[in-house]
């Protein structure tokens, strides 16, 4: 599989399954999330926005990446500010896969307003690290000690950013709040 036979579409919720099974095995692989299990479906579609989320299927139409937003606060000032989180299954990392998810992201987000993505990426996560930056995200700092992993290990996360270069650079914070 290369990336050009990847497809990026809109998330469903009958892509749960699989998109919950990629999700843990990132989380198996203990340098993903400090997570130690998927939520249900309900308590992680609250958690992430209704829009910008997407899945990546190989030639056969099975799920084989996914990425979606959450909020970086309720606040209306922080509007334009999402939380990104992308994973891919095992079998086809290496392949552009996350590549093409975080591409459709990007533009996807600013066509909602969305100014600024973050991520936090453990320290030892170095494929994430580098699948960033390669999208325009840089490291803004480390968060040393921040929170425990499965077997109480306490892990650095490494804080990153993607500031777009054509959402929020010189519009007023309420039309960008409001969407409009």
């Amino acid at each position: 599989m290369t990336a050009e036979r990847v497809a990026i579409r809109t998330m469903r919720a009958d892509d749960w399954p699989s998109v919950r099974g990629i999700y843990e095995a990132g989380i198996a692989t203990g340098n993903a999330t400090l997570e130690q299990a998927a939520p249900d479906w309900p308590a992680w579609d609250a958690a992430h926005r209704p829009t910008c989320r997407f899945v990546a299927t190989d030639e056969r139409d099975r799920v084989i990446g996914w990425t979606a937003l959450g909020p970086l606060s309720h606040r209306a000032v922080y509007a334009g500010v999402a939380w990104e989180s992308v994973y891919v299954d095992p079998a086809a990392r290496g392949r552009g896969v996350g590549r093409a998810l975080l591409a459709e992201l990007v533009g996807a987000s600013e066509a909602e307003g969305v100014w600024t993505l973050q991520a936090g990426v453990l320290a030892e996560n170095t494929a994430s690290f580098a699948l960033h930056q390669r999208v325009g995200f840089r490291i803004v700092g480390v968060q040393h000690r921040l929170g425990r992993d499965a077997t109480g290990r306490w892990r650095d996360v490494a804080l990153l950013e993607r500031r777009s270069s054509v959402v929020g650079l010189d519009e007023p914070v309420e039309r960008l709040a409001s969407g409009g």
